[in-house]
């Protein structure tokens, strides 16, 4: 039987990257967004080419949607193997500037949309004693980073997140990773000018910006059997950037 697995904000960069790998790897998969159906049934299409995917639309932040996503997945597939919370926003700004509502929505989607993803999940792994989540943190959740307090707020919390539910969870058989993408080619830095991209790359001891596949070639080994012996880490991805 085929596993299963849930990738969150996956219509789009990295998050369909992830989907379209594990697809790849032989997993059925739930391809959830909140706002671009027409980008969603896309990445369907494409993971439908090696196995059987369906398209969920949740908002990850909302107690009810996020529950509605997991038993979505239940309905359809009976098993959820592996969790892979992607979906997340950004509202950058300085801090004297940042409005209490952009704060808020920063932290309601990413990290709060994770702990919902998780708890939901994690019921369900717990019965079935197996089971895999990987928090799509960054890299700047570690350093911290000038204009973006809200949202490595939001990935410093995944991060330790992360760690408190490896520890929960691991005499349950399930392992919980993160993976802190550093500078990835996206739709963002595609509107960047070169000399933009060239300075940022210069920030990088490998010179150059990763691309989505390199998170989800990440991904797809934490999910695997090959890291059957990993759980609470967080791999930086990121081109050596945070050493």
């Amino acid at each position: 039987m085929s596993k299963v697995a849930i990738v969150t904000g996956a219509s789009k960069g990295i998050g369909a990257a992830i989907a379209l790998q594990l697809a790849q790897e032989g997993y059925q998969l739930v391809i959830n967004y909140n706002g671009n159906q027409q980008k969603a049934e896309a990445v369907k299409v494409l993971c439908e080419k090696y196995q059987t995917a369906i398209v969920v639309q949740a908002d990850v932040a909302k107690s009810d949607d996020a529950k509605r996503l997991c038993d979505t997945a239940m309905d359809t597939f009976g098993r959820i193997d592996v969790l892979v919370n992607n979906a997340g926003i950004t509202k950058d700004n300085l801090l004297l500037r940042m409005s209490e509502s952009d704060f808020d929505d920063v932290l309601s989607t990413n990290l709060k949309g994770t702990f919902l993803m998780c708890k939901n999940v994690s019921k369900i792994m717990m019965k079935q004693r197996s089971g895999s989540i990987i928090n799509i943190a960054s890299v700047v959740g570690i350093t911290g980073n000038a204009g973006q307090a809200n949202y490595a707020a939001s990935k410093a919390g995944i991060i330790g997140l992360t760690k408190s539910l490896a520890k929960e969870f691991a005499s349950r058989n399930i392992r919980v990773n993160a993976v802190a993408p550093g500078f990835i080619q996206s739709d963002m830095t595609d509107k960047l000018d070169q000399e933009v991209i060239t300075n940022l790359s210069a920030q990088i001891p490998m010179k150059r910006l990763g691309d989505p596949q390199d998170i989800a070639n990440t991904v797809a080994f934490l999910v695997s059997d090959k890291s059957s012996y990993l759980t609470g880490q967080v791999i930086c991805v990121d081109g050596g950037m945070v050493m």
